[in-house]
């Protein structure tokens, strides 16, 4: 145990390089070699994440399990997230997200296994709740690195483009997941993207590294001359006190309380979207379940240009401003959900396009909301600030599970929908109030530690 604890540890910080053009050529490698690791990392944690959402209704027909029962199984799930993306979090502020991130994603894989074995609801319980748990995992290493590697003015891009990771790893579930219990059963539908995600863990462990600082480079801050505040360009680099992190950082933090607040009903809507899409195409349109899984895809490729706009827009149109992008998304996503709900559906192509615009708007609050709590706190607290509100996201998403299922079950698909557009305007009306509010705020940051010696290097990454 005392091992494992040792390999989770930050990787301690190396002599600082002097050459800035090897520090420039250095750092223009590492923060491709990163970025491309997390994005495939993530997009390979969603694989078995989602599996068992489009293995379900092959699943439902062969067990007969009802909506409550498979409902159930989504609000363990995400009760085991929510809880793991918290407490990872402080871990993972603390860690070395070359091995907590790559050990999650191998254990998950493993649990998808397990799952594909099993035949009783206890069983199925057990299973999807632990990897629930070890789905935690992938974030902290992911907001770490994102807040080490790139600096405040940038990070908006760099986040969207993470954030499409997502929408790859969903995309590919339907392909996998549907096709195999369509044709193989529900079990090699799960067994399949467990088998993937451990071999993604072992290319994950190879290919990160930590901090730059680990490897003798300068905090991006300082390599960019991109100081997010007057103080923040005072506070040494060195590791936060788990009580530092979260009572001075995150607790005591009223932006990510409000954040985390609107995280809960935009995580109902993205969930509740996600999970039983597929069902009420089936059952409400009459699809088959792979026309119903194909169309699915579109979500997902609504998401990725989602993410893409709603960091573009946070970074150049509204200058740093995630408040502006957040609170527009979520009203126009109440609007479309309405919409959606009121106008029958006429085609294939007009619910294509509808799942493609709820996809749109969904993932970029899901982005935003996640990144302004990381830039609304320290950035030594980042995984801690992103897995509290990631906490009362999947507080949300448990809600999208067996209370949803409740729901539906007795007040049919208009009960759904009725909840999800009243979801989508308590969220709008939680995120206008931080309209005007920027990242990292002098106010946020009271640090009494000196000003380091600033390292000499003008060029821009």
């Amino acid at each position: 145990m005392t091992s494992l604890l040792d390999l989770f540890k930050p990787a301690p910080y190396q002599d600082e390089k002097t050459d800035p053009n090897q520090i420039k050529k250095d750092y223009t490698y590492w923060r491709m070699r990163i970025f491309y690791s997390i994005f495939l990392g993530y997009a390979f944690y969603y694989l078995t994440r989602k599996s068992f959402v489009f293995a379900m209704p092959t699943l439902m027909n062969d067990l007969g399990l009802d909506k409550g029962e498979l409902g159930c199984l989504s609000s363990i799930w995400a009760i085991a997230y929510g809880c793991s993306k918290f407490a990872s979090g402080i871990i993972g502020d603390r860690s070395n997200p070359r091995y907590f991130m790559s050990v999650g994603l191998i254990v998950t894989g493993l649990c998808n296994i397990f799952f594909g074995m099993a035949s009783s609801l206890v069983l199925f319980a057990l299973f999807w709740g632990l990897n629930g748990w070890f789905q935690g995992f992938g974030w902290p290493g992911c907001a770490r690195l994102l807040t080490h590697w790139y600096s405040q003015s940038e990070r908006g891009r760099w986040w969207s483009v993470w954030n499409t990771s997502h929408n790859i790893g969903g995309a590919l579930i339907p392909i996998i997941v549907v096709f195999a219990a369509q044709y193989f059963g529900w079990r090699v539908g799960m067994f399949c993207p467990g088998v993937i995600c451990i071999v993604a863990g072992l290319f994950l462990m190879n290919r990160l590294r930590d901090t730059p600082q680990s490897l003798g480079l300068p905090p991006i801050e300082r390599y960019r001359s991109d100081y997010s505040g007057k103080k923040a360009e005072e506070q040494q680099e060195r590791e936060l006190t788990v009580k530092e992190i979260l009572f001075k950082h995150v607790l005591t933090n009223p932006f990510i309380w409000v954040l985390a607040c609107s995280y809960f009903f935009v995580y109902i809507i993205r969930t509740a979207v996600n999970d039983w899409s597929i069902l009420y195409l089936v059952e409400a349109k009459g699809y088959t379940q792979v026309g119903a899984g194909s169309m699915v895809i579109w979500f997902e490729v609504g998401g990725f240009c989602g993410s893409l706009v709603a960091g573009w827009a946070s970074d150049k149109i509204f200058n740093g401003k995630r408040g502006p992008v957040n609170a527009l998304f979520c009203l126009l996503i109440g609007i479309a959900i309405a919409a959606f709900w009121l106008v029958p559906g006429i085609s294939y192509l007009f619910d294509s396009l509808m799942l493609f615009v709820f996809g749109f708007l969904i993932f970029g609050p899901q982005m935003l909301i996640g990144m302004a709590a990381a830039e609304l706190s320290h950035k030594k607290a980042a995984a801690t600030a992103t897995g509290f509100t990631g906490c009362m996201a999947y507080a949300g998403a448990a809600v999208a599970g067996y209370p949803l299922g409740v729901i539906t079950q007795n007040y049919g698909w208009e009960g759904f929908f009725i909840t999800l557009t009243a979801c989508a305007l308590i969220a709008t009306l939680l995120l206008f109030p931080l309209w005007s509010v920027k990242a990292r705020e002098d106010k946020i940051f009271d640090s009494t530690e000196p000003e380091e010696e600033l390292l000499p290097v003008s060029t821009k990454s």
